[in-house]
């Protein structure tokens, strides 16, 4: 199902200047260009890998790193402002099963010392939510869209936030981003950050809702979603 469509020029990956800007040629030219998404996604950050841009006017870059090439022509979306967009288009049309007639009522909610992404308006009341990007592949046959691949100070604290908010009677929820074309499940990396792993086997057996789904990039600038649900695979042996 189509969500979004981008306006995409085909780029080169060079390398990363710092967390924010990289390095791409576009028709010959190096060219910067806004990394939005802050985990290290060294998966796809290997110079001479060909990936999708998007225009931008103002600020030091020129572009924003939107998805790299991945399976069969399909890209895997790096861009957390893409993702966001993408997700909150495919709530607007109804498509993702665990949020059924919920909608945004605001978003970046102050709780506690965090900022959560979402305060949704479901039928069953008020459910706070934080998203997070999954673009670390895993498993056997590349199945698991995984999170994070790297330690997470902030995504420690979102979690706990979380723990804290359905302790105390409210709706909590964190879903996840499986921006990479075929992923079927999600998962925590271990290896990334331990404590995030383990945050969430206790924030599950708190009551928070945990969710995911995968979306991906065509050539042709078409953000789409794959799987609306994904199945979640959380350790318990710690």
């Amino acid at each position: 199902m189509e969500l979004l469509r981008l306006k995409t020029v085909p780029c080169t990956f060079l390398r990363r200047l710092n967390r924010f800007v990289a390095l791409v040629e576009v028709d010959g030219e190096e060219r910067r260009a806004l990394v939005t998404n802050t985990g290290r996604l060294e998966e796809f950050m290997i110079p001479g890998r060909r990936a999708f841009c998007t225009p931008r006017s103002g600020g030091k870059t020129d572009f924003v790193l939107v998805a790299f090439e991945d399976l069969n022509g399909r890209g895997a979306v790096i861009d957390t402002r893409t993702q966001a967009k993408a997700f909150e288009r495919a709530l607007e049309l109804g498509l993702i099963p665990w949020l059924r007639n919920c909608r945004i009522k605001r978003k970046e909610i102050t709780v506690g010392k965090s900022r959560l992404d979402y305060l949704f308006e479901c039928p069953w009341g008020e459910v706070y939510a934080e998203m997070k990007s999954a673009v670390l592949r895993g498993g056997d046959n590349g199945e698991y869209a995984m999170y994070p691949d790297c330690p997470s100070v902030r995504g420690r604290k979102h979690i706990m936030e979380l723990i804290g908010l359905s302790k105390a009677g409210k709706n909590a929820m964190i879903f996840f981003i499986g921006a990479m074309p075929g992923v079927e499940k999600f998962r925590p990396y271990r290896r990334g950050d331990p404590e995030i792993a383990k945050l969430l086997a206790e924030a599950e057996k708190a009551g928070v809702e945990i969710h995911a789904l995968s979306l991906s990039l065509l050539a042709d600038g078409r953000v789409v979603l794959e799987r609306p649900s994904l199945y979640i695979e959380l350790e318990e042996d710690f």
